[in-house]
C-alpha cells in the first residue's frame, strides 16, 4: 500500500528540517512526499528543489502562487495525489515536523489493519502522552475551542486541530471537492462533510482518534495567538453557513477559483477545480 504525504509550507525556507525530510526519502518505503509551496515570498521553492532532488521519483512539489492558507494547500495536494491511482491512502502533517515521521507512520498501519475506517488522525489531548509538549496559554485556548468544536460537530472529538491526519483516497471526491470556507480551520469542515454525506452513526464508526506519542509546540508558528482569540467567532461562522445557509454554500464555493499552481515532478498530473 503507498501513502502520499502532503506538507503545507509557507515561508518554510527557514524552519524546513532538510536531513529529516532527505532521510526519509531515502529510506526503501511506500511513502510519497507532495510539498505545497503556498505562494511563499523567502526561497521555501528553493529548498523543496533541494529536497526533491535527492529522490525525484519520491517528491512532488505543488507551487501555487498566491497563498491560500493551509486549507487550500491540503486540498490541492489531496487532489493531486488522488489523480495518481498508485497511492492508497492520503494524509497530511505540518513541515516543522511537530509531529514525526514514526507518529504519522503509526496512524497509516491503524487504517491499513482496520476496513472500518476511512480517516484516522492523531490527538495530542486523547490519553496524551508526557512527551506532548503544549504552550499553556494555548493549552487553555485550545480547551474552550474544542468544547464547542464538539458542540457544532456533534461528535466526541478531543482534538480536531492536530496537523497529523491520513484517510483514503477513495475519500478526496467526498471531502475535496468543493473549497473550504475557513484557511485554517478546514479541519472542522472534514469532519462536517463527513457527516452530512455518511451521516453520524457510520461517520463515528468510521473514524479514529489516535493518541500521539510525541508532539512539540514550535516557535513562529503561522497561526498567532490573535488568531487563535478569533477561533470562536469563525467556528460559529461555519456552523451557520453549513447548516442555515447551505443552499447557497454550494452555489459559493463552486465559483471559487484555484489559486495558479506550478507542480514539479516526475509524473506531474492535477486534478483540475
Amino acid at each position: 500500500m503507498k501513502t502520499g504525504i502532503i506538507i503545507p509550507c509557507y515561508n518554510e525556507e527557514n524552519r524546513l528540517n532538510r536531513q529529516a525530510f532527505i532521510n526519509f526519502i531515502s529510506q526503501e518505503n511506500n511513502y510519497y512526499l507532495c510539498f505545497v509551496n503556498d505562494g511563499s515570498n523567502d526561497n521555501t521553492i528553493g529548498v523543496l528543489k533541494e529536497i526533491q532532488g535527492v529522490n525525484p521519483e519520491k517528491v512532488s512539489i505543488i507551487d501555487m502562487k498566491k497563498n491560500g492558507g493551509k486549507a487550500a494547500a491540503v486540498r490541492a495536494g489531496s487532489r493531486y495525489f488522488y489523480s495518481n491511482n498508485k497511492i492508497d491512502y492520503i494524509g497530511f502533517i505540518d513541515a516543522d515536523l511537530s509531529t514525526d515521521f514514526e507518529d504519522f507512520g503509526d496512524l497509516v498501519k491503524t487504517l491499513e489493519v482496520n476496513n472500518e475506517l476511512n480517516f484516522v488522525f492523531g490527538s495530542r489531548t486523547k490519553n496524551a502522552s508526557k512527551a506532548i509538549e503544549k504552550d499553556n496559554i494555548r493549552a487553555l485556548i485550545s480547551k474552550v475551542i474544542n468544547v464547542l468544536i464538539i458542540l457544532i460537530l456533534g461528535l466526541s472529538i478531543s482534538d480536531t486541530q492536530c496537523g497529523a491526519k491520513v484517510y483514503r483516497a477513495e475519500l478526496v471526491p467526498i471531502v475535496f471537492t468543493e473549497s473550504f470556507l475557513s484557511r485554517w480551520l478546514f479541519d472542522v469542515e472534514i469532519f462536517i462533510r463527513m457527516k452530512r454525506y455518511f451521516g453520524k452513526e457510520k461517520t463515528i464508526t468510521s473514524i479514529f482518534e489516535q493518541p500521539l506519542k510525541r508532539w512539540v509546540h514550535m516557535d513562529d508558528s503561522k497561526l498567532g495567538l490573535k488568531d487563535s482569540l478569533e477561533i470562536p467567532y469563525r467556528l460559529v461562522s461555519i456552523w451557520f453557513n453549513y447548516n442555515v445557509l447551505s443552499m447557497f454554500i454550494i452555489d459559493e464555493v463552486q465559483t471559487v477559483k484555484e489559486p495558479m499552481v506550478k507542480i514539479y515532478s516526475s509524473s506531474a498530473s492535477y486534478m483540475a477545480a
